[in-house]
């Protein structure tokens, strides 16, 4: 099977980012978390702060938010890829398999439905609950081998693609892994190695 993460890989962009502007205009309100949000986010992404310690600081925002809300998230995300479907790589559409996984850290709320336009069956990602707010479990960076393997025990990747090292942890379980770039594939080369 090949695997893929999604966000800069299949998709270009970052998805998730484009749905928060998106879901701006829906409702404005939600520009007060921006802030705290920003700032924890940079703080994770610099290994400053763990994921458990985000979602303890900074998950009761969103779980009094999502509690309180009126939008009817399902016709909002129906609505964002009826509006970015353009933006999925062509690469894919050419080499597109039955049995593709995609894994990443974008919400289950969203990736359902790009997942069903896709055709793609297999999906792994980060289970948030928009209706109670609930991060149930973040598939990113090493969570990502757990999840997969929870899921498939006994596979091997025939081909891994991604756009980021934060996704070395899959690629010793990958047959080839390749680097994807503003649509551009190329095979991964591990430091001290050349391509053949």
């Amino acid at each position: 099977m090949n695997v893929y993460d999604f966000d800069e890989t299949i998709y270009s962009g970052e998805s998730s980012v484009e749905f928060i502007i998106f879901f701006l205009r829906e409702d404005p309100s939600i520009i007060r978390f921006f802030p705290k949000v920003f700032r924890a986010f940079i703080l994770y992404e610099k290994g400053k702060l763990t994921l458990e310690s985000f979602m303890n600081d900074y998950g009761s925002l969103l779980t009094d938010y999502c509690n309180g809300c009126n939008v009817d998230i399902e016709r909002l995300v129906s609505s964002f890829w009826d509006r970015h479907m353009h933006k999925i790589q062509p690469f894919y559409k050419a080499i597109k398999r039955e049995d593709d996984v995609i894994i990443t850290a974008s919400p289950s709320f969203m990736m359902e439905d790009v997942c069903r336009r896709l055709g793609v069956k297999n999906l792994i990602c980060t289970d948030f609950d928009f209706s109670t707010g609930k991060l149930n479990r973040a598939c990113y960076r090493e969570e990502k081998v757990k999840m997969f393997f929870e899921r498939f025990p006994d596979a091997r990747i025939d081909e891994f693609y991604t756009d980021s090292m934060n996704d070395k942890f899959l690629f010793p379980y990958s047959e080839k892994v390749f680097l994807v770039k503003k649509g551009k594939v190329r095979p991964y080369v591990p430091s001290g190695e050349t391509a053949d």
